[in-house]
């Protein structure tokens, strides 16, 4: 992992002092020197600092950025990371049960605005409904998701769907349903194409009513490719 070596870099790249640094994330100085210094910052301070350098999670903690090119570099902070390693790292928060094994989180509409910026909280995380498809393979990581309107169809408002998660944007097919966690634009739940090679994905509804449109990588959170639709009697 290179965050320390990262942040350092990035500080200077910006021609930063420490103490400007600090003022600009809302940290002390003793706190960034620490982090430069292999301190693991809270996730959502990781999430602060890759806004502010506008560089990816995966990039600021899994490349070692100092050895790239200026082509290379130009390339993550446009949000195109995935094509300087063709992987994505992501760091995903679960709960489990007594056993230790995974639940699978539910994430009612109510809830929806509260995931896009809670998703990587484990208090939240663990405070959502869980429950147990024991059909499913046990080498995913899954979670359900309630479906708002009706750009979907057959599938309809008020639905769950269960979804696995995708670490890797490059191993998605075009034209899989999955729920995409955005940042401005919330969860949907859309027919997938990829336009990697442009720093982008094509979402597509079912229901013709709806338009096509592009969305940037840099805009997205979470993928998780949809694997079955559940029906719950219970408000969740």
């Amino acid at each position: 992992m290179y965050f320390a070596e990262n942040l350092k870099f990035l500080r200077k790249r910006r021609n930063k002092s420490q103490m400007d640094l600090a003022a600009e994330l809302d940290l002390t100085r003793t706190t960034l020197s620490g982090y430069e210094k292999n301190v693991q910052p809270p996730f959502k301070t990781l999430i602060k600092i890759s806004e502010y350098f506008n560089v990816s999670l995966d990039a600021l903690i899994k490349y070692n950025l100092e050895v790239l090119s200026e082509f290379q570099l130009s390339q993550i902070e446009k949000g195109l990371d995935v094509d300087v390693t063709g992987n994505k790292l992501r760091l995903l928060t679960i709960s489990v049960d007594n056993e230790g094994k995974e639940n699978i989180e539910m994430v009612p509409v109510k809830a929806q605005a509260g995931y896009t910026s809670n998703y990587g909280d484990l208090d939240f995380i663990t405070s959502l409904p869980k429950f147990k498809l024991p059909f499913l393979p046990e080498n995913k990581t899954y979670r359900s998701f309630q479906i708002q309107g009706d750009s979907m169809l057959p599938v309809t408002e008020g639905s769950w769907v269960t979804c696995s998660y995708v670490e890797n944007w490059q191993n998605i097919k075009n034209g899989q349903s999955c729920i995409v966690v955005t940042k401005d634009e919330g969860i949907v739940f859309k027919r997938v194409y990829s336009r990697l090679n442009e720093g982008k994905f094509q979402l597509v509804s079912t229901n013709p009513d709806y338009s096509p449109y592009e969305i940037p990588v840099s805009q997205i959170l979470e993928i998780w490719k949809f694997e079955t639709l559940n029906s719950f009697e219970i408000e969740a």
